[in-house]
């Protein structure tokens, strides 16, 4: 029987960095929602290193939902919670929560203008008074790229399907505050991507 477990190299590099800033900027206690969990090795590693995190990972492709679900099985965390279908620009799919905490990683990039649309509509209403909404990937600012690199990837993602491509941060946060979401901080990471947090008031 083929391993249901999908891997993912960039898990490898961003896993602990990206963990480090979800320390310091979430409570020691917090119910989490990941949307777009992909192969679930986030979610395993997240819910590994802090035990009081109730993490729920979710994804709309049953191919990640059933990798999501080998790697939480053998994983065996009792605070990682089994995976769900979410299609994060369905209203009917999000989950009521309330949540301390909305995690995307390398999703808008890659998705619809309406997928990030609907990302911080689900998340302002989710979202528990003071939760955050975490993004993490590569970003535009002021209308320019960051590196050379994040450029090439990005002819190569509108090479893909045109209405993909690396989002400007300014758009990110506009649309986020229509939603009732605050910027509080921008964190550069390695391989010239960045972390996001948008805070609920």
């Amino acid at each position: 029987m083929k391993d249901p477990r999908l891997k993912s190299p960039a898990v490898a590099r961003n896993r602990q960095p990206i963990l480090e800033v979800l320390q310091d900027v979430l409570p020691q206690r917090a119910r989490v929602l990941e949307v777009a969990s992909g192969s679930g090795e986030h979610a395993v590693h997240f819910a590994g290193a802090m035990p009081d995190w109730a993490w729920q990972p979710s994804d709309p492709n049953p191919h990640a939902l059933a990798s999501i679900d080998a790697w939480r099985v053998e994983a065996g965390l009792r605070n990682l919670a089994a995976p769900f279908r979410l299609d994060v620009s369905v209203p009917g799919d999000w989950p009521e929560g309330p949540f301390e905490a909305v995690v995307a990683i390398n999703l808008l990039h890659i998705s619809l203008w309406t997928v990030t649309e609907a990302l911080m509509a689900g998340a302002g209403t989710s979202l528990v008074p003071g939760g955050a909404l975490y993004l993490y990937g590569p970003f535009r600012r002021e209308g320019r790229h960051t590196a050379p690199s994040n450029a090439t990837f990005d002819l190569d993602l509108q090479a893909r399907d045109p209405r993909w491509g690396i989002r400007d941060l300014d758009a990110v946060t506009s649309e986020a505050e229509r939603r009732g979401l605050d910027l509080e901080r921008v964190v550069a990471m390695p391989a010239n991507n960045l972390s996001v947090v948008l805070r609920r008031p």
